[in-house]
């Protein structure tokens, strides 16, 4: 296959742990193509959507792993597989991207995550269609409604929805220390939407990331657990990350909503889930494949491979 990665900059990429990196490594041992291009690539011309590709070949050079082909003008469609790695933020010229995407595919192209998919699903809001699974929460930008839901619930996370890697996440007790100050910051005086949620106190077992693949769990999920006096668990944050089976109910949620999501045409989900509550569904550029991989010996990107090859042969017919 050929298969068109668009990633952020290459140089960015930390091999070590990178799961966009984990995926070209396996496509490149079985023999696939591998291109790339930025987000900023994408154009549409005559009609056609098309990037400045580059042919991509890894080499064995940790900190030197990649040499680029010389650039052509591509429309999408010329590629077997087109895989939307580019991190967020999930902002306006992010959404274009899903737009000129979608154009794409009615041309042809096959991409991984389905654009419709990535734009319909707010990794925050998404949780809302399964109750179910969550713990309280509210959704507002009205500062009143937010003091109310804390003097309820006493002790909450307040986040923003547009917000990766921890970033923008506090906490507030009983005491309602900052509170206000929280709020009129993050929500910019009212101007922006918040997520507020009751406090999770099994987030010191960490927030716990769960991969779907092609409709299915990896038997694994990846434990983000926050050190000190942080309740901030992701990696970027500084969080350590313990791979662990999956808890039956880690399985009851993955497998209640992965038939569903696929469906979508999300062939890559990261769900986020502490104790035994969602809190995130991730569909931009879900991670966290090397370290599952490293600590378990599951193949995760190799599964991964294996999903991406049975869409696109099934997409053909």
């Amino acid at each position: 296959m050929r298969i068109l990665f668009i990633t952020d900059p290459l140089e960015t990429f930390k091999t070590y742990k990178d799961s966009t990196y984990a995926m070209m490594k396996e496509a490149a041992a079985r023999g696939h193509e591998l291109f790339f291009c930025l987000q900023s690539h994408l154009t549409l011309a005559d009609n056609v959507v098309e990037a400045v590709t580059r042919p991509l070949a890894l080499t064995t050079d940790a900190h030197d792993w990649f040499r680029l082909g010389e650039a052509v003008l591509t429309p999408l469609a010329k590629f077997d597989a087109v895989l939307m790695r580019k991190d967020p933020p999930f902002d306006m010229e992010y959404v274009t991207s899903t737009w000129l995407l979608e154009l794409a595919e009615a041309q042809g192209a096959r991409v991984f995550n389905k654009p419709q998919a990535i734009r319909d699903h707010s990794e925050k809001l998404a949780i809302g269609r399964y109750p179910q699974f969550i713990t309280p929460t509210l959704v507002s930008r009205d500062a009143e409604r937010i003091r109310a839901f804390h003097a309820e619930h006493r002790d909450v996370i307040v986040k923003p929805l547009d917000g990766m890697g921890g970033m923008g996440i506090f906490r507030v007790g009983p005491d309602a220390m900052n509170l206000g100050a929280i709020v009129e910051t993050l929500g910019e005086n009212g101007a922006r939407t918040l997520m507020v949620q009751q406090y999770i106190p099994a987030i010191k077992d960490g927030d716990k990331r769960i991969l779907l693949i092609g409709g299915k769990p990896v038997p694994y999920s990846l434990a983000r657990i926050p050190q000190g006096t942080e309740v901030r668990g992701n990696l970027a944050a500084g969080g350590l990350g313990r791979a662990q089976e999956l808890s039956a109910r880690d399985r009851e949620i993955a497998e209640a909503l992965a038939p569903g999501l696929f469906g979508q045409g999300l062939l890559l989900v990261g769900l986020d889930v502490i104790g035994d509550y969602l809190t995130e569904i991730n569909v931009t550029s879900p991670t966290c494949f090397q370290e599952i991989t490293q600590q378990t010996g599951f193949h995760v990107a190799a599964m991964f491979v294996d999903a991406l090859e049975a869409a696109v042969a099934a997409d053909r017919g």
